[in-house]
């Protein structure tokens, strides 16, 4: 497999970005699990401001898709976004999010049967049925382990336990509506061609009227930001929250990560790009396992395994016996 030079850099570009994207979003979650709409904002903010002049060339440049067109695509976009940051305000650890969040294809393949008609191998009907079994395993043992902590220190388990069941929800929730946030911008791309520069821009910019909903919830952790902890930068001589350095390494690692992805889905097939990012989320949930000591028993690893081979699976690079039945190419 021959790469161009964009290609590789976008491969560095996620391992990069995404991998420490994620050490310092867990940083953050620990020190204020609430801060997940402080985050989540000012991603949306920089990440646009970021477009305003690079790619709208301060609102010159002229649209490929209509506005009217983005409209369902930003909301998706939007409610994906803010349910995955504002999850681990309900306890659900770093581990148990990167292992449901790694079970994409399952919501991929319902919707792409009931929307678009697709059909699939037996092999990844096989797959997807090892991932939701992986991710069920996974999810029910985090359960007894957070059940096994609460009563031990406070007796409040079950109260805990429905919260975080609550937390859980709005990941498969967000799963879905990211599946079907992807048939929609591909059904946007096969219609005007591919933007995706455009919409990474108006899909930042758009919903940030939206936070001001959110505006208490943002302030009260931004004041909690320069309560907390401080570090005291070297040479400069003076100290900042370290809450708001987290804050400014996972801004800039997300957008490195997210433009990666976004270049890499325009340099290389489906297939390769399934690799890489199947490939980055184990590395990352191996280095939270290893380096933020987070609880992962055998069981654990067993959900995990299923999770990852059957992405594989699904990708065909594990190929299982198969009848004469063909599938349509997936994208």
């Amino acid at each position: 497999m021959n790469l161009s030079t964009r290609a590789v850099l976008a491969i560095g570009g996620v391992f990069l970005g995404c991998c420490s994207g994620v050490v310092f979003l867990e940083h953050l979650v620990k020190l204020d699990p609430g801060a997940g709409n402080l985050i989540t904002a000012v991603q949306f903010a920089f990440i646009a401001l970021e477009g305003f002049i690079f790619t709208s060339r301060f609102g010159l440049a002229n649209r490929v898709i209509s506005l009217r067109d983005y409209a369902l695509l930003v909301a998706m976009f939007f409610l994906t976004s803010v349910c995955n940051n504002y999850v681990f305000e309900f306890n659900v650890p770093m581990t148990l999010h990167m292992i449901i969040r790694g079970g994409s294809l399952i919501s991929n393949m319902c919707l792409g049967t009931m929307i678009l008609k697709r059909r699939y191998r037996l092999s990844q009907y096989i797959s997807v049925v090892m991932i939701s079994v992986g991710i069920f395993i996974c999810t029910y043992f985090s359960s007894l382990d957070l059940d096994g902590k609460k009563e031990e220190v406070d007796g409040t388990a079950e109260a805990d336990i429905f919260w975080w069941l609550v937390g859980v929800l709005l990941l498969v929730l967000a799963l879905f509506v990211s599946s079907y946030m992807g048939i929609t911008q591909e059904l946007l791309y096969r219609r005007h061609g591919k933007c995706a520069r455009e919409a990474l821009y108006y899909t930042h910019l758009l919903p940030l009227p939206a936070f001001l909903l959110m505006q208490e919830n943002i302030q009260t952790h931004w004041r909690m930001a320069f309560a907390g902890v401080s570090y005291q930068l070297p040479l400069l001589g003076f100290a900042v929250p370290l809450i708001l350095l987290y804050l400014l390494g996972n801004v800039l690692a997300q957008h490195l990560c997210i433009s990666s992805v976004y270049t890499l889905t325009t340099e290389c097939s489906s297939l390769t790009v399934t690799l890489i990012l199947t490939l980055r989320k184990f590395i990352s949930l191996v280095f939270s396992i290893i380096y933020f000591r987070n609880p992962f028993t055998l069981y654990h690893w067993l959900g995990t395994l299923l999770v990852f081979v059957g992405t594989l699976m699904f990708a065909d690079v594990i190929r299982v016996p198969q009848g004469k039945t063909q599938a349509v190419k997936q994208d």
